[in-house]
C-alpha cells in the first residue's frame, strides 16, 4: 500500500478509524510539547458532549499570521466544534494558549494552502492539490479547505 493509500485509509469518509484516532491520540501529546516549530494540538469544546477534545495540527505561519487548516474539508469534528464555539480554542504547544479562531474567506486561502502543504507532509494525501502547484491551482479547490487564522483571545 502506498503511502498517500495508507493515509486514505486512515481517514476513510473523511473520519478517522481506530487506528488513526490512536495514533491523533499520540501525535496530540508530542504537538503539544512544542518540541517541533509548527506542530500544535488544539483543545476546542464539542459541540454535542461539551468535552474538550484534542487534536493535532499542523501550523502555517504566512506574513507573521497563524494558520489552521483541515485537511479533511467542512465535515470534520474540529471544524464543527470550533465553528459551534464561536471560534474559542485553546492552542497547546509548550504552553496553552487561549486563542480565537477566525474564518478565513475563501478567495483568502489560496497561499495558507500552499504554506500548509509544504509544512504538513501527512496532508498532502487528503489536499487534491500538489504542494508545489502554481497559486491558481490552490484557488481552485480553496472553498474545500477550511481556514482559520489563530487571534488571540481578546479579539
Amino acid at each position: 500500500m502506498a503511502r498517500g493509500d495508507f493515509h486514505r485509509w486512515l481517514y476513510h469518509g473523511q473520519h478517522p478509524n481506530l487506528l488513526a484516532r490512536i495514533l491523533n491520540r499520540a501525535w496530540a501529546l508530542v504537538h503539544a510539547t512544542g518540541a517541533v516549530s509548527n506542530f500544535v494540538t488544539l483543545e476546542v469544546r464539542g459541540r454535542k458532549t461539551g468535552r474538550v477534545s484534542s487534536f493535532p495540527l499542523v501550523m502555517a505561519v504566512v506574513d507573521g499570521q497563524r494558520y489552521l487548516v483541515s485537511m479533511l474539508g467542512e465535515e470534520v469534528a474540529w471544524v464543527r466544534n470550533v465553528r459551534a464555539g464561536g471560534g474559542k480554542a485553546v492552542l497547546v504547544h509548550g504552553r496553552r494558549e487561549e486563542v480565537y479562531l477566525v474564518d478565513v474567506p475563501t478567495e483568502e486561502r489560496a497561499p495558507i494552502l500552499k504554506v500548509y502543504l509544504q509544512n504538513a507532509p501527512g496532508a498532502r494525501p487528503h489536499v487534491c492539490v500538489d504542494k508545489d502547484a502554481a497559486l491558481p491551482e490552490f484557488e481552485k479547490v480553496a472553498a474545500l479547505y477550511p481556514v482559520f487564522r489563530v487571534a488571540a483571545s481578546s479579539a
